[in-house]
C-alpha cells in the first residue's frame, strides 16, 4: 500500500496557483492543518486569525461576498462547536462559497473529547445549503478541491492529514454525490466496505439506493462518527423514503464520548475495527465466518509524534 505524506499541503499549493480568488484562513493551527506551505508560497493570500474562530467565520463570509473563495483550516471541533452561530448566520444562510476543512475527525487523535470530532457530520448535515464531504484516502484528498470548487454554497470537508494511504487509483477521483463500488454482492451492503461514500450531503446517489434495494440479508453502515446523524442515519432516511424494509446495523460510536488513547486501541475499545465488522456480519447472517483477529491484516502503527503528525496534536 502506498503511503503519502502531507498530501493536502502539497496539493493545495499546486491547485491554487492559477486561482487568485482562493484564500486560506487559519485559526492558530497553521502547520497542524498543513497550510504552512500555502502561507510560504502565497503570503498575501493567507490570513492567520488566531484563536478566534467566530471572528474567522465572519471574516470568511465578508471575503466570500467580495468574490473570494475562503478555505478555512482548523481542527473540526473548533469549526462547528465554537462558531456554529456564525457559520449559520454569516455563511450558510446567505449561501456563500466558503470551504471548511475540519481536521482530526472521529477517532484519529489521542487528544480526548475536546479534540475528537464525533458529531460533526450530524451538525453540519443539518445546516441548510451545506454540502458535507468526507475524505477516505490520499486520492480523495488530492481530488476534493476540484470536486467541491464549483459548488455554489458552503462545503464542509472532513480532512485527513499526515501519513495517508492511497486506497484508490489516482484516476478514481472523488465525485460529489457518487459512491465508489468496491466489490459486487447482494448479501450485505457495507457503508464503507462495499461502497465507499464520500458525500454525506446531498445523499441521493442512485448507486447507494440500488445497493440498498438488492441487499438480501440487510445493510451495515460503518463510520468514524456517532451513529446518530451520520452515514447510518442518512442511510436509514433513504431506506424509509423509498420503502426499503430491511435490517440496518449501524457500526459507529454508540452515543458516547471517547477518551484519549491510541487510534488502534480506541477502534477496538469502541467497536470500530475490522473484527467488529466481522462480528456484526456474523450476527446479521446468523453464521460464523471463522475469521479471527490473527487472520486480519496487521494494524499499521504510526508514531504518535511522527514528522508527519499522523496523530499528534
Amino acid at each position: 500500500m502506498e503511503i503519502l505524506t502531507r498530501v493536502h499541503a502539497k496539493n493545495f499549493v499546486e491547485w491554487a496557483k492559477d486561482k487568485p480568488e482562493v484564500i486560506a484562513l487559519s485559526a492558530d493551527l497553521t502547520s497542524s492543518t498543513e497550510i504552512d506551505l500555502f502561507r510560504e508560497t502565497y503570503p498575501k493570500r493567507f490570513f492567520s486569525m488566531g484563536m478566534a474562530e467566530q471572528n474567522m467565520m465572519g471574516f470568511a463570509g465578508g471575503l466570500a461576498r467580495e468574490d473570494f473563495v475562503p478555505h478555512i483550516h482548523t481542527f473540526a471541533v473548533f469549526i462547528y462547536r465554537r462558531a456554529y452561530d456564525q457559520i449559520c448566520d454569516s455563511i450558510a444562510y446567505p449561501n456563500l462559497r466558503v470551504r471548511f476543512f475540519g481536521f482530526l475527525p472521529g477517532v484519529t487523535t489521542p487528544g480526548g473529547a475536546t479534540h475528537q470530532a464525533i458529531e460533526d457530520l450530524s451538525v453540519m448535515r443539518s445546516l441548510p445549503n451545506m454540502t458535507v464531504i468526507e475524505c477516505g484516502d490520499a486520492t480523495d484528498v488530492e481530488s476534493v478541491l476540484d470536486a467541491i470548487h464549483n459548488v455554489d454554497g458552503p462545503v464542509y470537508v472532513r480532512m485527513l492529514r499526515g501519513e495517508i494511504p492511497r486506497l484508490f487509483a489516482k484516476e478514481e477521483k472523488m465525485q460529489i454525490n457518487r459512491a465508489r463500488v468496491l466489490s459486487q454482492g447482494d448479501d450485505v451492503t457495507l457503508g464503507i466496505q462495499h461502497l465507499h461514500l464520500t458525500t454525506l450531503k446531498p445523499f441521493n446517489d442512485h448507486l447507494v439506493l440500488e445497493s440498498l434495494a438488492k441487499a438480501k440479508r440487510g445493510i451495515i453502515t460503518m463510520e468514524n462518527h456517532t451513529v446518530i446523524g451520520g452515514v447510518g442515519t442518512a442511510t436509514a432516511e433513504m431506506m424509509a423514503e423509498h420503502g426499503i424494509g430491511k435490517k440496518l446495523v449501524k457500526i459507529g460510536l454508540q452515543d458516547t464520548f471517547i477518551h484519549g488513547a491510541s487510534k488502534p486501541y480506541l477502534m477496538r475499545e469502541y467497536g470500530l475495527d475490522a473484527i467488529a465488522l466481522v462480528e456484526q456480519v456474523e450476527k446479521l447472517i446468523g453464521a460464523k465466518l471463522n475469521i479471527s483477529e490473527n487472520d486480519l491484516a496487521a494494524v499499521r502503527l504510526d508514531a504518535v509524534h511522527s514528522e508527519a503528525k499522523a496523530e499528534a496534536l
